[in-house]
């Protein structure tokens, strides 16, 4: 027993001074070009001294030997707004960096930038020099000035002075943003406006929110990460909650991205050339509100497009309202919803009457059986009209109205795909096809109340259904 354990402890000791003394390894200049991931690393837009998502590019040494890159560093050397992390060793400049053969090695990329200006451009490169000859991969990003709103114990973050944003920083908002009692909040064509992870905007009673964006200068509303993957991804943000007695003026704004996107009580919104897209909820959820949009598009919420409770008075005119969403698949993705309940923060149910819902020159649409769904209370008054519009429909049972000979539903369209050119939130386009059924069928007298397109193409003759002609 004693010669076995013996045995075993001698192999062991063995395996041990044959690991301790492993043969040198020799490391030679490169004499083939290094191979990377990507020859650009394009890092999403950063703000002003907020550093950046960390960015990775891959070495690859192809050769059937280990080698020793003389240097790898940042072009701009120590004055870079860049860093970078070789092989977990961070710094500007590093000397022989070794490689295995037929092996790799990272180095992560980040920016935290000082602002030139509203918007600047941030470039510079990283510089590999071998014996193989110089190489190197382009950074490259915008960088925006940015003005910072906090929330915090000690800082309601209240906007208590009629104010105006402009677009020469982006605005960025931590915790809720409440402009308080009839202030006003004017915001400016290009100004971007970013809400952090659980974040919003309160319009407090008599306060009002006007957001004037501009053709090709929209006002941006939406969450303040800019990686590619969240411009189509719900809940970064939570909404623009408008409490009763508040108003909207919305025009050319792209709001989108949260979970809900207007969220409304007893207020008073007029919407034009707009787009609301992205949210988990209701991109517009409005209780006893009413509701004036033109030229308004919106696609891929998980409830609903727009969802109206407690009655109200609303009005969509050459609206495009679809709803295509893989990532929220399992809700259900209605483009209208209207009722006359709603269930207020004690549970108890209140109701109205929806005095008007008119639908115009619009399409309605989406992937499920039906698009649009009225729950009306019975004993309540509950008007709507739909007219020249083109909507999908399943029957009465779903969606809560009749479309045959229904006095209320007038020349309109059921269950023709309306072709829309790409209606996915990555490339949405929602813009119709030449052959669309929705092609010439709107109605000349409604289009003249709008005759021009969200995109300022005249519609007062053959005028196309939705937002686009």
């Amino acid at each position: 027993m004693k010669f076995k354990l013996l045995l075993a402890f001698s192999f062991w000791m063995l395996l041990v001074a044959v690991s301790c003394n492993k043969d040198d390894i020799t490391f030679d200049s490169p004499s083939q070009l290094l191979r990377f991931s990507t020859d650009t690393v394009f890092c999403d837009t950063v703000y002003h001294q907020v550093r950046s998502e960390t960015y990775l590019v891959k070495v690859y040494n192809n050769e059937d030997k280990d080698v020793l890159i003389p240097r790898i560093n940042l072009e701009k050397g120590a004055t870079s707004l860049y860093r970078i992390n070789v092989d977990g060793k961070p710094g500007y400049d590093f000397k022989d960096v070794p490689l295995r053969k037929k092996d790799s090695l990272y180095i992560f990329v980040e920016i935290a930038p000082e602002a030139t200006g509203p918007e600047a451009i941030a470039e510079d490169r990283v510089i590999f020099n071998s014996g193989a000859g110089q190489q190197h991969v382009t950074l490259f990003s915008v960088v925006q000035d940015a003005e910072f709103f906090i929330e915090t114990p000690t800082n309601p973050n209240v906007i208590s002075n009629h104010t105006t944003w402009n677009n020469n920083k982006a605005k960025i908002i931590y915790g809720d943003l409440t402009i308080d009692d009839n202030i006003t909040l004017d915001i400016q064509p290009g100004t971007k406006v970013y809400f952090h992870k659980n974040s919003g905007m309160k319009v407090s009673s008599g306060a009002t929110l006007n957001i004037n964006g501009a053709l090709n200068d929209e006002v941006i509303l939406r969450g303040d990460r800019n990686d590619l993957d969240h411009d189509t991804l719900p809940k970064n943000w939570n909404s623009i909650q408008m409490l009763a007695g508040s108003n909207l003026n919305m025009n050319y704004a792209r709001l989108f991205g949260g979970t809900r996107g207007l969220d409304m009580k007893q207020t008073n919104a007029n919407i034009n050339n707009s787009f609301i897209h992205t949210f988990h909820e209701y991109g517009i959820y409005a209780v006893a509100s009413t509701v004036n949009a033109k030229n308004l598009v919106m696609n891929n919420c998980g409830e609903s497009c727009i969802g109206i409770f407690k009655g109200g008075n609303h009005s969509y005119t050459h609206a495009t309202i679809a709803n295509y969403s893989k990532t929220m698949g399992s809700s259900s993705r209605n483009g209208i919803f209207a009722t006359n309940e709603w269930k207020n923060t004690a549970g108890q149910t209140e109701q109205a009457a929806l005095q008007r819902l008119d639908l115009k020159n619009s399409i309605v649409f989406s992937d499920r059986d039906n698009a649009i769904n009225f729950e009306p209370t019975p004993g309540q008054q509950f008007e709507y009209l739909i007219q020249n519009s083109l909507i999908k429909y399943s029957g009465v049972s779903e969606a809560g109205f009749t479309f045959e000979n229904n006095m209320n539903v007038i020349q309109s369209i059921k269950n023709e795909d309306p072709k829309f050119l790409n209606y996915f939130a990555a490339k949405m386009n929602l813009r119709v096809k030449p052959d669309s059924p929705a092609r010439g069928k709107g109605n000349t007298t409604v289009a003249g109340s709008v005759p021009f397109d969200i995109v300022n193409v005249s519609r007062t003759t053959n005028p196309t259904l939705g937002a686009y002609q």
